[in-house]
């Protein structure tokens, strides 16, 4: 067992020096003294934050995996969205060609041509263009 990284062999030699150098009497005060100045570093608010900054320490490699584990879990799950086809009969796409059509030897009439070609009435008279006032 070691506190502090002292073994059991080096806190009998500390505990012998102190009794040869204090004496039986002076131990007890010292004991003591020592006793009061521990209790009240251990119950002060700044041992609480010292705990809790050392707990928070602990836990902190494993509290960032479980974030990043839920941050790459949110991006799967946008991907996966993302990369789902869509229903073709709700959307359909922005660059959509048209479908060719067949080949055919002769091109086709244009509808504006055959107007123009057929002729609006049978008689040959001259086109009537602005009225004449014979008087």
């Amino acid at each position: 067992m070691e506190i502090l990284g002292i073994g059991m062999p080096e806190l009998v030699f500390i505990f012998i020096i102190a009794l040869l150098i204090l004496g039986p009497k002076d131990m007890q005060k010292a004991g003591r003294t020592i006793g009061r100045f521990l209790r009240n570093v251990v119950t002060s608010d700044g041992w609480k934050l010292f705990q809790q900054t050392s707990r928070d320490l602990r836990t902190l490699p494993n509290r960032l995996m479980r974030e990043a584990n839920e941050e790459l879990d949110k991006v799967n799950r946008d991907i996966k969205s993302a990369a789902s086809l869509p229903d073709a009969n709700l959307i359909d796409p922005p660059n959509r060609r048209p479908t060719p059509k067949p080949y055919s030897p002769t091109p086709a009439p244009k509808p504006d041509a055959q107007a123009e070609s057929a002729p609006t009435s049978q008689d040959n008279s001259p086109p009537e263009s602005e009225p004449q006032d014979n008087a």
